[in-house]
């Protein structure tokens, strides 16, 4: 794990390049957003609480950017699976309309991978196999998969889908496929985060925090 937070260190020197806010302030409210049920408004009050006026507005530039490249650099933490993997698709909306996340996680509950489609088609489900072949040559997934369909295998991942879902929008939906892609990956991300990618030992919310602000070569996240 070390190794790959220097690597990632290294990687990060420029990207709080430009933006008008500490570093650590930013990440502390895009892990905000994608942790808990809160709104933009909601953080927005809660850092005039603690004397930063920061609009709802700019905090939701932040989560477009930063939430994919959270996901993008804790993907680098995964490990290994035990071989079985639960594979099934959830709905979400985007612009009033339904539509599909393809979903996989081990036994356990350890992450494998997701996609977002704008259709539950042939084209859609056979995409996401071919989207995680990816995880098979990388050693995550045993090479020669056995396809079940059976329905108590789906319960685990089936509970999964609420604590991805219970942080997105009530009404509406996402406002465009772009937004939800880019959100769904920092919701994802998090939820990998406080699994804790199957290490073994304690994993407290601090831990969790530490590991946030070495993805961006910080020394701490929450200072508020």
């Amino acid at each position: 794990m070390n190794a790959i937070t220097e690597k990632l260190k290294r990687q990060s020197k420029d990207d709080f390049k430009g933006r008008h806010f500490e570093a650590w302030l930013i990440v502390q409210a895009v892990a905000w957003y994608l942790r808990y049920p809160l709104s933009y408004r909601d953080l927005e009050e809660m850092f005039r609480e603690r004397s930063f006026e920061v609009d709802h507005s700019t905090i939701n530039r932040w989560v477009l950017a930063y939430a994919p490249m959270i996901e993008k650099r804790l993907r680098q933490f995964r490990r290994p699976h035990c071989g079985s993997v639960r594979v099934d698709e959830t709905y979400v909306k985007i612009r009033g309309k339904w539509r599909y996340v393809y979903r996989a996680i081990g036994k356990h509950g350890n992450p494998v991978d997701f996609l977002l489609t704008a259709k539950r088609d042939l084209d859609a489900a056979n995409t996401f196999p071919s989207a995680i072949k990816t995880s098979v040559d990388s050693g995550l997934l045993h090479p020669d998969p056995v396809h079940y369909a059976t329905k108590h295998l789906q319960q685990g991942i089936e509970s999964d889908h609420f604590r991805l879902k219970k942080n997105m929008p009530k009404i509406g939906g996402f406002q465009s496929f772009n937004t939800a892609r880019r959100t769904i990956a920092g919701f994802e991300a998090m939820l990998w985060l406080r699994k804790g990618f199957g290490y073994s030992g304690g994993w407290t919310v601090n831990d969790q925090n530490d590991l946030l602000a070495r993805l961006f070569g910080l020394q701490k996240v929450n200072k508020v």
